[in-house]
């Protein structure tokens, strides 16, 4: 049992390495994760400076975290595509140009998001 405890403990502690340095590498070269990342703060602030319900919070900060998973996928979408070719093919452009789309949609529903909670 403590084997198993001690095996399930390095497999997390791996987990977390491996998440914080995907994280600081695009970080370090991605500055839509970067503005993303200042605007979701922004929305943190509002949706604790303003009278929201729990639930209207707790639906704007998980859509905040989800645009910033979104960019990190289309980060990784678009480096696998940079890593196989540089030369230009309509599939690596589909591929890439889908990442994007999945970024603007996540940022979408944020957006109405926010409106529904602000206006309705």
């Amino acid at each position: 049992m403590n084997n198993l405890l001690r095996a399930e403990g390095k497999r997390i502690a791996n987990t977390v390495i491996w998440s914080l340095d995907g994280w600081k590498a695009a970080w370090a070269t991605e500055k839509t994760l970067r503005q993303w990342t200042i605007v979701n703060i922004a929305s943190v602030a509002l949706a604790f400076t303003l009278d929201l319900t729990g639930t209207e919070r707790a639906v704007i900060l998980s859509l905040g975290l989800l645009i910033l998973a979104a960019e990190l996928m289309n980060t990784a979408v678009e480096e696998v595509v940079d890593y196989l070719s540089k030369a230009p093919d309509p599939r690596a452009k589909k591929a890439k140009d889908c990442g994007s789309a999945a970024v603007a949609l996540t940022a979408l529903a944020g957006g109405v998001a926010w409106v529904v909670v602000l206006v309705g």
